[in-house]
């Protein structure tokens, strides 16, 4: 599956051409803009010729040379790049007219149910289980508060991913496209001195997306060191107990003959066990949560402002699933039901944002000051139900650190693929995925602490993915038709997102440095 890009220029000429002399100036006018397609033909690809027909004529097919499959998360890579007018002429009704969601080709499409079942399995990860650390960087009331509105804001700027994929599915006829690729295609639709950071624009969300999930495989690491390490401390006699580093690189070592799988169909049953532990971890969890609980005058209602970017950053990484809700669409039997009012994405964030909400509140009522960095950690080590559920929850995220790991390297794999000799190939991708897996081992290692490292993934991925990209998307696609509305309010809405997005950034990962460096100075 190489992620070679094929190119192809198609010449479109503005007016008539019923003369010489009107056929030579409209020549003079001829546009090249590069757009992205998701047209591809096998017969080309392997090097035959067919005339330019066939290139007006290219079916979508589903694109063996996607980033990464549909089925686990956004970046998928469109093969062709042609060039065609960014709008007028006489191919407008034709542009008007065409329907994207009628031209899609997905073998098994999902019904709206089975995408907002899908939404809460993506959304609804170890992420929920660092919420009560959330509020105490909050405080009890302002978290409350703010986790609703930073929740909002990050389904709102999904609704606008959405949204301007639609517009350029239609705008140039292309059946789906995946977050990279909408990147990608905005920004060949903005402004000129946009189009010629396209390809740089595809890079920087491919490249965040693989940071975020190389740093979540590394809390796993953390997560699962921390759990397993408090459970057999309680059975070690004083003085005997093994460090948080060395128990991470004793998982890491199992790790590294488990991610050596390729195929996903493989690693199934290990997620369907992940599933069900979780499930039944977080369930005992709550009977410990809700146990005697104090009162909300026994807990800070707003938190110093100084820790507020540690709780923006923390929030962030639990809610933020922008990087799978274009699979997740692109899948739908009736994609116009995902966004809108009522919609499966507000359904879906809804639950999400509440449940997030609920855990984060009365784990930090339960906790208070003494709250971890994952719920888990505040069980009773001495009782025999809290130790289960330690370990269930530990052997949950272990499993589905290989179903996380799948997706980086995809997105790894596909861009250096092409570049490595076929006869080396086999051999070159168990290298990268040791050698990745060891890195993961290595980071998390240096950095065992769990909740600056839970912010600081927060902090410098989601909300570059989860607000920045998507605002400076709406801008480009908005530039020129349909423009940026009375008193350009896109304009100033989007420039909030993107400030917002940026403050986040700087002080989450500045604060989440301060913390790291407190860590290593003791």
């Amino acid at each position: 599956m190489s992620d070679k890009t094929n190119v192809a220029t198609i010449t479109q000429r503005h007016g008539s051409s019923s003369s010489n002399g009107m056929s030579s100036a409209n020549g003079a006018m001829d546009k090249k803009i590069p757009t992205v397609s998701a047209g591809y033909d096998n017969e080309k690809h392997n090097g035959s010729r067919s005339n330019n027909a066939s290139v007006n004529q290219s079916k979508f097919i589903r694109p063996e040379m996607a980033d990464v499959p549909v089925q686990q998360a956004a970046g998928s890579t469109l093969p062709l790049v042609i060039s065609k007018k960014k709008g007028g002429g006489a191919d407008d009704s034709e542009d008007v007219n065409y329907n994207p969601f009628e031209h899609r080709k997905v073998e098994h499409p999902t019904s709206d149910m089975e995408t907002f079942v899908h939404l809460l399995k993506g959304s609804l990860g170890s992420g929920i289980l660092a919420m009560p650390m959330a509020f105490l960087n909050a405080g009890l009331w302002f978290g409350l508060v703010a986790t609703f509105l930073v929740g909002t804001l990050c389904t709102y700027c999904v609704h606008i991913l959405v949204k301007c994929a639609h517009i350029l599915c239609r705008r140039r006829k292309i059946p789906m496209m995946g977050f990279a690729d909408v990147a990608e295609q905005a920004f060949l639709d903005g402004p000129i001195g946009l189009q010629r950071w396209s390809r740089f624009i595809r890079f920087v969300v491919n490249t965040f997306l693989v940071i975020d999930l190389i740093g979540c495989c590394c809390i796993y690491l953390v997560f699962v060191g921390t759990n397993v390490k408090q459970v057999v401390d309680f059975y070690m006699e004083d003085g005997s107990e093994i460090g948080i580093r060395p128990w991470i690189a004793i998982i890491t070592i199992p790790l590294i003959f488990m991610c050596l799988v390729r195929n996903l169909k493989f690693l199934t049953p290990f997620s369907m066990v992940a599933n069900l532990l979780m499930f039944v971890g977080i369930i005992i969890t709550f009977t410990y949560v809700f146990t005697d609980m104090p009162s909300t005058t026994e807990r800070v209602g707003v938190a110093d402002v100084v820790q507020w970017p540690l709780f923006f950053g923390t929030v962030i990484f639990a809610l933020e699933g922008i990087g799978v809700v274009m699979s997740l669409e692109n899948d739908m039997k009736t994609p116009t039901h995902f966004i809108g009012c009522p919609s499966v994405l507000n359904l879906g964030m809804g639950v999400v944002i509440t449940l997030y909400t609920m855990v984060g509140f009365f784990g930090y009522l339960k906790y208070g000051p003494d709250t971890a960095g994952s719920i888990t950690l505040n069980l009773p080590v001495e009782d025999k139900l809290a130790q289960s559920v330690k370990l269930m929850i530990a052997i949950a995220i272990f499993f589905t650190f290989t179903l996380q790991f799948y997706v980086p390297m995809s997105i790894i794999w596909k861009g250096i693929q092409h570049k490595i000799a076929p006869e080396k190939q086999n051999w070159s991708e168990y290298a990268l995925r040791v050698c990745l897996v060891i890195l993961c081992g290595a980071i998390a290692v240096a950095l065992p602490n769990l909740g600056p490292f839970i912010s600081l993934i927060g902090a410098v991925c989601l909300s570059t993915l989860g607000m920045i990209v998507p605002s400076i998307i709406e801008l480009a696609v908005y530039h020129e038709d349909p423009g940026y509305g009375r008193c350009n309010w896109r304009l100033w809405k989007n420039i909030f997102l993107i400030c917002f997005g940026i403050v986040g950034f700087v002080t989450g990962t500045y604060i989440s440095i301060l913390e790291f460096h407190a860590e290593f100075s003791q």
